[in-house]
């Protein structure tokens, strides 16, 4: 792998934010519900709402976000955009780190529901477009495969180490391994120079002559100019069959994962009284693989063991996602892997968007003693319908190959 040394640091950064990221999951539930439900009960629709709220306002935020994200770090380096989503991240995790009160929860809240709105996404598009730019063409699945490894490495660990910690430590280690994972960063992450690829073409061509002056005048132009405009990003999308196809495979995808998050941890707290170390134990099996079929177990679990056994079922679905990546990747020409990539992170937050506003009453409605009929899972049902739709789409991807994709582009220029 080329530049291995510049990789290896981004790996590392990579663990250490989604480390301090993960770590909290199996704790937040709990932090939320006593937090917000009286009586000391393990279910009240408002902790239900909040959450969906919470990933509602992210995710609107995010849709401008990413794409905004992306685009500056094609024109002032990954390096200089990453420390934005790294700092903000530990803002949240030192409020929780210092008390977890309702008072200080509802501080947490508000500044998790802002800061997220970059932190969601934004570091794995950074890493995206600075291994794109590290790395060559042919040997970006692996790269890509090998980045959805660190991350899936990141959870682990860190839902281990929930699993052996109390609450109070688990928040006071988060807000320190994600100061680390800035600093260390800064220290030893390089910054990357973007270099014609022969392969590609550019699918926004530059308004200058020349690439390389147009980089450089680029970074003298005003800030809010480098804000991508609705038509890029539509060109982006229409640039090819395939380029809309994974667009939408995503949004599908991400809306299942995005209800998954929403509400699957209050289900299981609803309906078996689930602690924090029973939530790590279910999420640690299911970072090592949830599909399909497990969700469709988990919405007719009659026990407290079907959710552990429904997500080791899973062992291909972390492959969805570097592969998604990947494709992503070999659509767009060099100098702007950071905007495809945030384009495809924006139709993420979308459906991080889209889905508490479907999913939340609906899990708020079944897990009440006012739903229609007896179903308390029927929202993971749901969440099953829409992996369906996805793998449809996807079943109609077809790749171009890079040599012919070369080819078509220089010929329709020279048709021009």
């Amino acid at each position: 792998m080329e530049n291995m040394g510049r990789v290896i640091h981004l790996f590392v950064t990579v663990f250490l934010s989604n480390f301090a990221a993960y770590v909290v999951n199996p704790a937040i539930t709990d932090v939320i519900v006593e937090a917000v439900c009286v009586g000391g009960k393990d279910e009240c629709s408002l902790a239900i709402y909040l959450t969906g709220f919470q990933q509602a306002i992210t995710g609107l935020g995010a849709v401008v976000m990413m794409p905004l994200i992306g685009n500056l770090s094609d024109v002032y380096g990954r390096k200089a955009l990453l420390t934005v989503p790294l700092t903000l991240a530990t803002i949240p995790l030192v409020i929780l780190a210092w008390r977890r009160t309702t008072n200080f929860f509802y501080v947490y809240f508000a500044l998790k529901s802002l800061t997220a709105m970059v932190t969601e996404g934004g570091v794995m598009c950074l890493a995206l477009g600075y291994l794109a730019d590290n790395v060559f063409e042919g040997n970006r699945v692996s790269a890509f495969g090998v980045l959805s490894g660190v991350v899936s490495a990141a959870n682990v660990c860190g839902t281990v180490a929930a699993r052996l910690l109390s609450t109070s430590h688990i928040f006071q280690i988060a807000a320190a391994v994600s100061i680390a994972a800035t600093v260390y960063m800064r220290i030893f992450l390089k910054e990357t120079s973007h270099e014609t690829d022969s392969l590609t073409h550019p699918i926004l061509e530059p308004d200058t002559e020349s690439n390389q002056i147009g980089f450089e005048l680029s970074k003298k132009i005003n800030f809010i100019r480098e804000i991508p405009s609705p038509k890029d990003i539509i060109s982006l999308l229409k640039s090819s069959v395939t380029f809309s196809l994974l667009a939408c495979v995503t949004f599908f995808n991400s809306l299942a994962e995005a209800g998954i998050q929403s509400f699957l941890l209050y289900f299981l707290k609803a309906r078996f009284h689930f602690k924090k170390d029973q939530f790590a134990d279910v999420l640690l099996i299911t970072y090592i693989g949830a599909t399909v079929s497990s969700m469709l177990l988990d919405s007719i679990a009659w026990s407290a063991w079907v959710p552990y056994a429904s997500a080791s079922l899973g062992f291909f679905f972390a492959l969805v996602t570097p592969n998604l990546r990947s494709m992503i990747s070999k659509q767009t020409g060099p100098n702007e892997q950071g905007i495809a990539q945030g384009c495809i992170l924006g139709i993420s937050s979308l459906a991080s968007l889209v889905s508490p506003l479907i999913y939340t009453p609906l899990s708020a409605l079944f897990l009440s003693e006012k739903a229609p009929f007896g179903f308390p899972g029927f929202c993971i049902l749901c969440l099953g319908f829409a992996y369906l739709i996805g793998f449809i789409l996807s079943i109609m991807i077809k790749m171009i190959p890079i040599y012919s994709r070369a080819e078509l582009r220089s010929k329709k220029i020279n048709d021009q």
